[in-house]
């Protein structure tokens, strides 16, 4: 199987889903996929799912591709952007089914919130860029940082709580290990379309 990074040929045109993907398959989207242990368990238990990996780091979009090339999964492909960015610009709109945001950076620092995902900005591309009915599934340790994520939804009337997803063992990413193993809580949310 050749590599399952893409590379855009625009930086501002969105990607052709249905060409890279089965066309009118559902989407799913792992922004900071980390080492891919949830995308991988995900994408082997959901063959008929995309799935698209945004992660910024290339080492680990290698070894999400390198994983990917082992298990034989043709239903994921991976882009290396920060995945405010690659959001906005690369995706089309009302597509994507989920988006799992699991452990994103909490910038714990107050000077650094600024540099937080969940802004304003970021909920309108989210609604954007979900179809109607559309998810966005959340999991942290840092419990600040979730109640600030839970207070910014609550403030967005576009959206309304939903139930999160239950996930497997095998479906925990490395940081949720880590963080369980160390017995911190772990903050979880979904919001809907």
């Amino acid at each position: 199987m050749a590599t399952s990074i893409l590379t855009p040929t625009s930086i501002t045109e969105p990607l052709p889903v249905d060409a890279i993907f089965a066309p009118g398959a559902p989407l799913e989207v792992d922004v900071g996929a980390g080492k891919g242990r949830f995308l991988l368990a995900r994408a082997s238990a959901n063959p008929d799912v995309c799935y698209l990996a945004i992660e910024r780091l290339l080492g680990r979009v290698r070894k999400i591709d390198s994983k990917l090339t082992r298990n034989g999964l043709a239903n994921v492909r991976i882009i290396r952007l920060e995945a405010f960015y690659a959001l906005q610009f690369l995706l089309p709109p009302k597509r994507i089914r989920t988006v799992y945001i699991h452990f994103p950076d909490p910038w714990p620092k107050r000077r650094h919130h600024k540099r937080r995902l969940f802004s304003p900005e970021f909920l309108d591309i989210l609604h954007d860029r979900l179809e109607t009915g559309g998810t966005v599934q959340i999991a942290t340790d840092h419990l600040d940082y979730f109640e600030a994520i839970r207070k910014a939804f609550a403030r967005d009337t576009r959206y309304r709580e939903a139930a999160p997803i239950p996930r497997k063992p095998e479906e925990q990413t490395d940081f949720e290990l880590i963080f369980r193993g160390q017995g911190k809580p772990i903050g979880e949310c979904a919001y809907q379309v």
